[in-house]
């Protein structure tokens, strides 16, 4: 109930009555979901992951000691034998140097757990998914499976999944989930299985089962974003029987939501929401819930030393790709990318403030609503973007860049009965006329008294017979 409160205090009353009872007016699901897509296709998405439109992502892990190149830089660097790494590597360590030794330098001396809760509840994140286990095989907690290559028994001495796990839920603002790899790319029991043409499965028995449950058991994250499912089907993966029991008798049955990555057959098909692809922008309304995973770094998820300013996206790049994404029907996850010793960059930090400053106004127009299935872009104005409120009579035109005169036009709004229109920043009513040609002419209030700077939204209220009209 706590949740439902918090979410409909910022809406208006007549949107806010309605957002409530859809909150409050759930019902105890009894099925039992059965180990085939067909069943496990059909639970529904909790609510609360469309509802929540924006979460951040957190790619840390050993590869941010280097800090060169990203979150892939062993398989670069040993794999791949990628010429800038193995050069980066000859200048800066001596012959012989593995990978391995990287980990007593990840020590996260200024990781403050407090501190990163803040800044994600700041941001107005009502999510955070935690790189717990990327393609390298480290792990962010002490797992039994990862002896010696884990968060506790080297580097940190820390169980940073447990410690940010607990500062998240402390702050009761955000809800917590994680993301795992399945493979691993230079595992002895991924290579041996592997090299049985994936006949013999003792990775997944001894490695990938054992850590998922240890994850759900311990930490009971509300999202689990599985990766590196690719190498090999669900079949292997054992995906279908996992996600029988997280839907059936795991701690967070009611509440969690997966992605689509449970195997090389199943990306776009099968799980929770669609990721289809890093950076996924459909560009139009589909059928299922879908999430943007895109990161504020433009050529890297994990930390680089040698990043400029410049490669990172503006604050108006970010606030137009969640309008977008929003108005599609999908959430965005925007991934950040810490320093070894624990540190957000501080341009990493400034764009997510900034976004929760835009939300704090804004809000309203984003979070619990819904695509317009009208319209989603203008065709008069391509920086005239839509979504709907949780009541049909609601609407929310949401500005990405000022009309010259202050005069927004608006193709969509053209002939529907309109009760009134409230600018979200100042929440005064603006005065709007139908053009003779066809569309709609709205008076925007004097942009130096406005405090939004990156997109600004409008509240249309439409009388409940042009609600109807598609």
């Amino acid at each position: 109930m706590l949740r439902c409160r918090e979410t409909c205090a910022w809406l208006p009353a007549v949107v806010a009555l309605a957002a409530f009872a859809a909150c409050t007016s759930t019902t105890s699901d009894v099925r039992r979901y059965e180990p085939d897509w067909t069943s496990l296709d059909a639970r529904p998405l909790p609510a609360w992951y469309d509802q929540a439109k924006f979460g951040v992502f957190i790619h840390w892990g050993v590869y941010s000691v280097p800090a060169f190149g990203g979150e892939w830089f062993w398989m670069n660097w040993r794999g791949r034998k990628g010429a800038s790494y193995v050069n980066f590597m000859t200048k800066n360590y001596r012959p012989g140097f593995t990978y391995q030794e990287f980990g007593p330098q990840f020590t996260a001396e200024f990781f403050d757990p407090m501190q990163w809760a803040s800044i994600i509840k700041d941001s107005g994140a009502k999510y955070v998914v935690l790189t717990t286990k990327h393609h390298e095989g480290y792990t962010m907690w002490p797992s039994k499976r990862a002896f010696g290559w884990n968060s506790v028994d080297v580097g940190p001495h820390r169980d940073l999944v447990g410690e940010l796990s607990r500062a998240v839920r402390s702050l009761n603002s955000t809800r917590f989930g994680v993301y795992h790899s399945l493979y691993e790319w230079f595992n002895p029991l991924w290579m041996q299985d592997k090299q049985s043409n994936l006949t013999t499965r003792t990775f997944v028995t001894e490695k990938v089962l054992p850590e998922l449950y240890e994850l759900v058991n311990n930490y009971k994250p509300e999202v689990i974003w599985s990766d590196g499912e690719w190498e090999a089907p669900a079949t292997y993966w054992d995906s279908l029987n996992f996600l029988a029991w997280l839907y059936n008798d795991s701690p967070v049955k009611d509440t969690i939501v997966v992605n689509d990555r449970w195997g090389g057959d199943t990306l776009c098909k099968h799980g929770g929401f669609l990721t289809c692809a890093d950076r996924f922008q459909p560009g139009k309304v589909v059928g299922r819930k879908w999430e943007n995973a895109m990161t504020i770094d433009k050529y890297s998820w994990g930390y680089r030393k040698n990043a400029r300013a410049l490669d990172v996206y503006t604050i108006q790049n970010l606030i137009a790709q969640l309008v977008e994404t929003v108005s599609f029907g999908g959430n965005l996850l925007l991934n950040i990318s810490p320093t070894s010793d624990g540190m957000i960059p501080p341009l990493h930090e400034e764009r997510l403030l900034q976004i929760g400053q835009w939300l704090s106004v804004n809000g309203e127009s984003i979070y619990n609503s819904t695509p317009w299935p009208k319209c989603q872009n203008d065709t008069q104005n391509s920086h005239l973007w839509y979504t709907q409120g949780y009541v049909s009579t609601i609407i929310y035109p949401i500005v990405l860049q000022w009309p010259e005169d202050n005069l927004l036009s608006s193709a969509c709004l053209d002939k529907l009965k309109i009760a009134s229109i409230v600018m979200l920043d100042t929440q005064k009513e603006l005065k709007w006329s139908q053009k003779p040609e066809g569309g709609l002419i709205i008076k925007l209030e004097d942009k130096s008294i406005i405090k939004s700077m990156w997109g600004w939204a409008l509240r249309v209220i439409l009388n409940p017979e042009s609600a109807s009209q598609k």
